[in-house]
């Protein structure tokens, strides 16, 4: 399953060092440096100096126990490590900086009392703040990962749902080649099983009709010029099974061709028409296909004059029903599908979609 992509933590030194945490170390010492400074004996400068250094060392420490060691005791959360080894980073920082400042020959540090104080100082003023610190940023890379995960959720779950939405909508496109093609065979069927001379005519124009329509039937996207061609070819064909009883015309506006039209969806609207209006009407009948642009919208009105609306067990039949679904998952519920008689006689079959221009 493909996931969208979401920025890896970063590792190594890469993490240790990242920027974001440094300047907050720095801040946050600094300002504290430059509290201790304006008070401090050996000059200002020293205090800043070594209250960063500390807050470093602090810093430093907070990562490393981030990626080491890979493994704990399960009775060891990480976390607590972390703020346990900053806690312990403070003494042994302030430690090493008054070690190294001491002078040759000079007495330890401890043994001066007002140095000796300035370790006090800087060590309880850090293990006071430092801690903290470090909960705080713990509890923001708590929040940061959970928002991470929920986004990350948030994508997987819309790729899962737009390949479902896929799938459906391959699955009902599938049903419709099918049903076009046993449809359209039966017709040739009848007119050889009644000896008609036409029969030879209308299978030759069935076959270069098929090797035009299959391979578009599994197409994601068309255009509605496409799907005006094909309707044209089956409806010529349909006329020359039956050419004293339908006739048919197609007025589209030319702003309207290279709009989106999901494959078949035009076409099953006309094969109903001459299948249930026009070829149990003894009269046979007519039908009129008309498309039109309209504010951001598509209405294509395919009306025929056969016998009208008859109760079937199938309701509006499997085509118009799959028509439906098919819609509704290419528009996200933006198309709408009204099938009414119309007076003296027949239906009228009345498709209104966005007005989408067909991905070349």
């Amino acid at each position: 399953m493909p996931a969208f992509p979401v920025s890896d933590k970063p590792r190594g030194l890469a993490l240790l060092l990242g920027w974001p945490r440094l300047r907050f170390s720095l801040m946050l010492s600094g300002t504290l440096g430059l509290m201790i400074g304006l008070g401090w004996d050996s000059g200002f400068f020293a205090g800043l100096v070594r209250s960063v250094i500390i807050g470093l060392v602090a810093m430093l420490a907070f990562g490393l126990f981030e990626q080491w060691p890979r493994r704990l005791p399960s009775w060891l959360a990480r976390w607590a490590l972390q703020v346990l080894c900053v806690a312990i980073a403070i003494p042994v920082a302030a430690y090493g900086i008054y070690v190294a400042s001491t002078a040759d020959g000079a007495p330890p540090f401890w043994k001066d009392s007002d140095r000796m104080g300035g370790f006090a100082m800087f060590t309880i003023m850090g293990l006071l703040i430092a801690p903290w610190a470090a909960l705080a940023a713990l509890v923001r890379q708590k929040e940061a990962l959970a928002r991470e995960q929920a986004l990350r959720f948030d994508l997987d779950r819309s790729e899962l749902e737009r390949q479902a939405l896929d799938a459906r909508l391959h699955l009902l496109q599938a049903q419709v080649a099918p049903h076009f093609l046993f449809n359209t065979l039966a017709n040739v069927q009848a007119l050889v099983d009644a000896g008609s001379p036409r029969a030879a005519a209308v299978l030759r124009s069935l076959v270069a009709y098929l090797r035009a329509a299959v391979p578009r039937l599994h197409e994601q996207a068309m255009t509605l010029g496409q799907e005006l061609q094909l309707v044209q070819a089956y409806l010529e064909l349909m006329h020359m099974r039956i050419p004293d009883r339908l006739q048919f015309s197609v007025q589209a506006e030319p702003s309207t061709l290279g709009l989106h039209c999901p494959p078949m969806s035009l076409l099953t609207l006309v094969e109903n028409a001459v299948r249930h209006g026009i070829d149990p009407s003894e009269e046979g009948g007519r039908i009129d296909i008309t498309v039109h642009r309209d504010e951001g919208r598509c209405r294509i009105r395919v009306s025929d004059t056969g016998v009208g609306l008859r109760e079937s067990a199938d309701g509006l039949g499997t085509g118009l029903w799959t028509l439906r679904e098919r819609l509704r998952l290419s528009f996200d519920g933006a198309a709408q599908l009204r099938v009414m008689a119309q007076m003296p006689r027949g239906v009228c079959a009345e498709l209104d979609i966005p007005a989408r221009e067909a991905q070349r």
